[in-house]
């Protein structure tokens, strides 16, 4: 549903409509926005998407390399580290591990059985399971919250939701009893980079519920979804070993007394996939343009003789692809407090053009569109730069909750992510590749995204979340945020 919020300064006209906005062109001799070059953009991003890096999954040896050539530009902007080691954020987490062998499952239906073979099925919990030949149910998503003992006692198989975390999902909302959860996932959507996952050992273990188990086998997925099946299975401890995950974080200081130990955040993940089935998943778009374009800003306002009013963080978060890790570790241990935090603009996906509802040139969009007045300062921005800065009509608040601004609103900062294509046809695909990015583009969004900033850098008055209905909870968000001694 869409919302008229004269607050705001603005109107929202017919859905998929651009804002409209008085606001004065900017000049194109603008210091900042000359610094801001699509050649730059285009020699990050060829590294931090080029096979060497291997796909950058969490964790891996790829995405540790991707973390110091971040801190590297940092350093080459002069931003000040700000993190626990230099430019390091660092969270001393677990990873467990299981081998293809640890997994044994077998399905029986009509009067045939059929072993799941190596590799097959991955499981993330630490228990042990041996489970004998126990009835098999399947449900759809919704059936399966819906349920209220049917699957009691059972296996119950669903089909994968295209979500971060959707096995925690399940767990927490079931009202069912199930033995075990087959959750068919043919596409690996939710499968770890080497077999593994990760553990926050400053978390208690939780007991959400039944034992989830990803199922990675057409053939034997397709046995499950005709019903009538039962399922053995047997699914040893893992082995667990230290690892340690960064956020990479740079501020550049602001110049005014009484401004400058308050904070304007701008945020990428720089993880993505790794590795799947032999094929190295690159991320060009998802996210090393949101990445890249956090580096070139950073470079950009460092470069200028004035420095804005307020301090500027520049954030790369770890783990986005496996649940919003970085971002939640860093709203739950703040590097900069979260109360003098005024804003956190995350960045997604702003490379490609190649929407899959149609070009998408010269243009961006925001997830809450008008969940606060930062969507006024954007469209200021976008005025000046020349860039079309519109709300989709179902996407921006459906995705919302599917990035990294999600873990900073919960807590009560106004926080977007601003994307050029919500979808794109190599999404979480192979061929995500840096040749495949308009770069002119990409740098035409960045100058509107660094003036934005530079703006709310200026600006005396925060942003604040708007009266719309979406924004209610996180206006309470705020007012505990702010109450808090």
């Amino acid at each position: 549903m869409r919302h008229l919020v004269s607050a705001l300064g603005f109107s929202v006209a017919l859905a998929g409509c651009a804002i409209q906005a008085d606001a004065p062109r900017a000049s194109s001799h603008d210091p900042l926005t000359t610094q801001i070059s699509a050649d730059s953009l285009r020699g990050h991003l060829s590294f931090l998407s080029s096979d060497m890096l291997e796909g950058r999954g969490t964790p891996s040896r790829g995405v540790d390399l991707a973390g110091e050539y971040i801190a590297a530009q940092f350093r080459r902007a002069g931003l000040e580290a700000a993190g626990d080691d230099g430019y390091y954020q660092t969270a001393n987490w677990q990873y467990a591990k299981r081998g293809e062998k640890d997994i044994a499952i077998t399905v029986t239906a009509g009067g045939k059985t059929i072993e799941v073979p190596l590799g097959g099925a991955s499981a993330n919990f630490v228990d042990p399971v041996t489970l004998k030949n126990t009835p098999a149910v399947f449900m759809q998503w919704q059936a399966a919250l819906d349920d209220k003992g049917a699957a009691d006692g059972k296996v119950l198989v669903v089909p994968a939701a295209a979500i971060p975390g959707a096995a925690g999902v399940l767990q927490s909302k079931l009202q069912s009893k199930p033995a075990l959860i087959v959750m068919i996932d043919r596409e690996r959507r939710h499968g770890r980079t080497q077999g593994g996952w990760l553990i926050d050992p400053s978390q208690p273990v939780a007991k959400n519920g039944p034992p989830v188990v990803l199922l990675h086998a057409a053939d034997v997925a397709g046995t499950l979804e005709q019903g009538g099946a039962s399922v053995a299975a047997r699914v040893a401890a893992p082995s667990v070993s230290p690892v340690k995950l960064r956020n990479v974080i740079g501020v550049l200081r602001g110049s005014d007394p009484q401004l400058k130990d308050t904070y304007v955040m701008l945020s990428a993940h720089y993880d993505h996939l790794g590795i799947r089935d032999g094929e190295i998943f690159n991320g060009a778009n998802d996210d090393g343009s949101g990445t890249v374009s956090v580096i070139e800003i950073a470079a950009a306002m460092a470069a200028q003789k004035e420095r804005p009013r307020r301090s500027i963080a520049f954030v790369a978060l770890f783990g986005e692809e496996l649940g919003l890790l970085g971002s939640r570790y860093y709203a739950k241990n703040p590097v900069f407090p979260l109360k003098d935090t005024v804003m956190n603009l995350n960045l997604e996906q702003l490379g490609r053009t190649d929407d899959s509802e149609g070009p998408q040139v010269a243009s961006a969009t925001m997830t809450g569109f008008d969940y606060s007045t930062v969507g006024t300062t954007m469209q200021r921005a976008a005025e000046r730069t020349g860039i079309r800065f519109w709300k989709h009509p179902t996407n921006s608040d459906r995705y919302f909750a599917r990035s990294d601004n999600q873990a900073l609103a919960d807590a009560g900062v106004p926080a977007h992510t601003l994307a050029v294509a919500f979808g794109f046809p190599d999404y979480h695909g192979k061929d995500d590749t840096w040749d495949k990015i308009d770069y002119d583009n990409m740098a035409r969004v960045n100058r509107m995204i660094a003036v934005a900033l530079r703006d709310i850098a200026n600006d005396t008055t925060k942003p604040a979340w708007t009266e719309v209905p979406n924004a209610a909870k996180y206006r309470e968000a705020a007012r505990a945020l702010h109450a808090a001694p």
